[in-house]
């Protein structure tokens, strides 16, 4: 778990603690829990909301693969969910070298839409090559469990929600001169922020606690078959 509430280089709000308040098993699912209370960390940064962030740095990480999880996301104004993976080289390159790939990300004003993204150098933040996928009808995501997925190789990213697949990304879709840094191992990463630059802060329609519940994760390895 990694703690602190320095804003994580999106002006968030919460404080990430590895209390059990704010993350914990319950009924056979990870419970990830954004919780509006004042909170004190131990290098004195004090915020208005705490949550967790759990991360797999340094225990597992894997080169090409597909990588999925069943989770019910949680929703409201200001409440920010993701599945994502780092580079496990960022100690090393830093961001955005290492790369960043966002399997799913939902930010709660968009109760039916979750978004896939790549980051990296001259590609990142706000410039990450992003698409988006859409529930039918009047459905939310925080209504049910979903399988949120990508599965990589050498040169191709591909993203999906319960086997649906919306988006392909390869070396082409790059923009001119930058380089496809999707060749090296990536860790994973679950939380749940709260505010930020891209969801915008809780108002008077937010809701806490927020949870998000999380029924597995799994990664899988294609294995080549000897002839």
């Amino acid at each position: 778990m990694e703690t602190g509430g320095n804003g994580w280089g999106n002006q968030e709000l919460e404080y990430y603690t590895d209390r059990r308040q704010n993350a914990f098993q319950q009924g056979g699912n990870l419970v990830i829990q954004a919780i509006q209370e004042k909170y004190s960390g131990a290098d004195g940064v004090a915020r208005n909301y705490t949550s967790a962030r759990l991360k797999t740095q340094g225990r597992f990480s894997q080169k090409y693969g597909r990588f999925e999880a069943r989770i019910r996301i949680p929703q409201g104004q200001g409440i920010w969910p993701a599945f994502w993976m780092l580079g496990d080289d960022i100690e090393k390159h830093g961001w955005p070298k290492s790369g960043e790939i966002d399997i799913m990300e939902n930010i709660g004003k968009e109760p039916a839409m979750v978004h896939g993204t790549i980051h990296g150098p001259g590609y990142s933040g706000g410039k990450g090559i992003s698409a988006h996928f859409s529930l039918p009808g009047d459905q939310h995501f925080a209504d049910d469990f979903h399988v949120f997925a990508v599965e990589w190789e050498k040169k191709a990213i591909r993203f999906y929600v319960d086997d649906h697949l919306y988006a392909t990304r390869t070396p082409a879709d790059l923009p001119k001169g930058t380089k496809w840094v999707y060749k090296h191992p990536f860790f994973l990463l679950l939380n749940v922020a709260v505010g930020g630059d891209w969801p915008g802060n809780p108002d008077s329609s937010s809701v806490f606690p927020q949870t998000m519940l999380v029924d597995y994760v799994r990664v899988y390895r294609r294995v080549t078959k000897a002839r």
